[in-house]
């Protein structure tokens, strides 16, 4: 059977992480949750946490409706949580790291600062498979449909498992009940939102975060995604290229 870690950045107590373990289960994988004692979005692949005496704290936890299923809460990032499970932290390291269901899109670039994605790569950069699942809820959702992107991931899995062990794919999915399908696209130049840093004074900085008021590129994880569309976007864990730089004496 194989075995599952599900973690998210949303924290042990969010329901996206609940709806994702429960359907993994109920298709028959082998699911361990461990997932941070609180919010963690935002901390990409970070190992910081929060330690006493160099000690983790981690804490069993029993979460309702998913009876059976070793639950985990941690102090500390999910990035540190899919590291240390590679390690053994909960049991034999899982073949699949399964991150989400995110509260949010992660789309285009600053993916690179998602916690979502950032345990998924730090799965994948350790030998298993990952994913990272997230709902495009918007600003103000009357409801959330988290199912809408939990089932097509996991739908997805018996495929990437026929890929090498590493490969990274990351999921969107409309904030409906109902969506145009599954399409494969490229990441969008820009993320989600736009940060912009203003001057606080001599000690202090704030960070504002506002809505993009550009349309995606055709053919991106954000205009897909803006259709109506489930996306699915390769994404690697550590790549290379030759820089090609001349030699030198």
């Amino acid at each position: 059977m194989t075995s599952i870690l599900v973690t998210n950045d949303d924290g042990i107590a969010a329901p996206g992480l609940h709806v994702l373990a429960r359907l993994a289960r109920d298709a028959g994988y082998d699911v361990t949750i461990a997932a941070p004692a609180e919010q963690s979005s935002g901390s990409s692949a970070s190992i910081m946490a929060e330690d006493a005496d160099g000690r983790i704290a981690v804490e069993r936890r029993s979460l309702e409706g998913l009876d059976g299923i070793p639950a985990f809460a941690v102090r500390g990032g999910p990035g540190l949580i899919a590291l240390i499970a590679a390690r053994g932290a909960f049991g034999d390291p899982a073949q699949v790291v399964l991150s989400g269901v995110n509260h949010g899109a992660n789309v285009g670039r600053a993916i690179l600062h998602s916690g979502t994605v950032g345990a998924a790569l730090t799965g994948g950069l350790n030998g298993a498979w990952g994913v990272a699942v997230s709902l495009d809820v918007g600003m103000r959702p009357e409801a959330f449909h988290w199912e809408a992107a939990a089932a097509p991931a996991i739908d997805l899995l018996p495929d990437l498992m026929t890929r090498p062990r590493g490969t990274v794919i990351n999921v969107n999915a409309p904030n409906a009940p109902t969506n145009r399908g599954l399409r494969e696209a490229t990441l969008a130049p820009f993320g989600i939102v736009q940060t912009t840093l203003t001057d606080e004074g001599e000690h202090h900085v704030r960070l504002a975060v506002e809505d993009l008021p550009n349309r995606p590129e055709p053919g991106t994880d954000a205009a897909y995604l803006a259709e109506g569309w489930i996306t699915v976007t390769g994404i690697d864990p550590v790549s290379h290229f030759e820089l090609g730089l001349a030699a030198h004496d």
